[in-house]
């Protein structure tokens, strides 16, 4: 069995690295260099602090590959756990983070739901009398998307896969001479490249490349931006990235007192080119992102100093879920994380070889992440996004 990956993001390397371990023989192509797409821009969250059994499921069995990674890939990816904690304003937000958190419990998750009072003793910084709700977990976290990319592209290229970069796909070729339409491999600027599976882990880029394949999958690139900041006073390290749902604003203590600001704030949110958005933070955006986390810690004064930053895309599904399924016969989908594929790339990445090998996937039940759901209108969407 032969398989082309179109992708080199962590996605796409997983899953390469995965199908490689079950014995196919894999070809990733990348337009550019492994991770120059949205990996290397990623926050690296690691969370199980989701609204949707899914997204649970997959943090679940993702947390397992973070957990020994550096015993498994031979690569320490800095996996800091200082939990997440989610904040709500608003009374119908908090009543559905008690709703997330029972959910979570039931599915062997050690979150809890706390009164803003009791949150502050994770994030001393907290004003409490804005919020009326909270939600914790402590073993959620981040880890360095570089270094994890690093120790999947290389278990991959050790293991046996032929990873092409610079090497674009043109389209995808499909047989439908037997009245369904099945994948047999592609085209790319270095000429054609048969196989019996084409794995579309293509990010931001993942409709252009289904549409080649005559599909046409709700994945959307959106703009979203960091900056790091030196605040007014350190976010000492053991703060929990903290988010306030209700508004979008967010931050994460980074080393030596230094914290990862972000959120997105509402108004125009239009689609963005993938070849051709403006990847520099916006000044204007971080100074209104500092000022509002501002508005509820103490930790962001007029003082703060935004040191940089910088903007990569979302690949955006209209649930916030991604699309995990064979579309077409021979066409594997593992894209539209909305923000999510760093921290469930190990997950899907195993999902995927399952699919190709047994047919079906076992590790998680993808089913809710087939795209039937938005013609059904069957959707159930993820709450917890920042």
């Amino acid at each position: 069995m032969k398989t082309v990956v179109v992708g080199g993001g962590i996605v796409g390397m997983a899953s390469a690295y995965y199908l490689a371990e079950r014995g196919v023989e894999v070809v990733v192509c990348e337009k550019s260099t492994v991770g120059a797409g949205s990996t290397e821009r990623s926050a690296g969250g690691i969370r199980t602090q989701f609204s949707t059994p899914v997204n649970v499921e997959l943090s679940k069995a993702s947390i397992e590959v973070w957990e020994s990674f550096e015993a498994e890939f031979g690569v320490d990816v800095e996996y800091r756990r200082p939990g997440y904690l989610f904040l709500a304003r608003e009374a119908v937000t908090a009543e559905q983070f008690e709703a997330n958190v029972a959910m979570q419990n039931d599915l062997g998750v050690d979150s809890e739901f706390l009164d803003p009072v009791a949150a502050r003793e994770h994030c001393p910084g907290l004003d409490p009398s804005q919020f009326v709700g909270a939600t914790y977990c402590a073993t959620d976290g981040f880890a360095d998307p570089h270094l994890a990319l690093e120790g999947f592209k290389r278990a991959a290229v050790d293991a046996g896969v032929d990873l092409r970069t610079g090497t674009t796909v043109t389209d995808v070729l499909v047989d439908d001479a037997e009245g369904e339409p099945s994948v047999t491999g592609v085209e790319t600027d270095a000429g054609p490249v048969e196989a019996d599976y084409v794995v579309n882990a293509a990010g931001p880029w993942a409709r252009r490349v289904s549409r080649m394949a005559g599909v046409d999958l709700p994945i959307a690139p959106k703009r979203r931006q960091i900056a790091v900041v030196n605040p007014s006073n350190p976010v000492p390290e053991d703060v929990p990235l903290t988010i306030d749902l209700d508004t979008g604003s967010y931050f994460r203590p980074e080393p030596h007192g230094a914290a990862l600001v972000g959120g997105h704030f509402g108004g125009p949110d239009p689609d963005r080119d993938p070849d051709g958005f403006r990847q520099a933070m916006d000044v204007d955006w971080a100074a209104d992102a500092v000022e509002r986390a501002g508005e509820w810690t103490t930790y962001f004064g007029l003082d703060s100093r935004i040191r940089n930053g910088w903007a990569g895309l979302y690949a955006v599904t209209p649930d916030h879920h991604p699309v995990v399924e064979e579309t077409i016969p021979g066409l594997i989908a593992a894209a539209g994380f909305s923000g999510h594929g760093f921290q469930h790339a190990p997950a899907t990445g195993q999902v995927v070889a399952e699919l190709a090998v047994d047919g079906t996937a076992s590790l998680v039940d993808v089913s809710p992440l087939s795209s039937e759901r938005f013609e059904s209108g069957d959707l159930a969407d993820e709450a917890n996004v920042a």
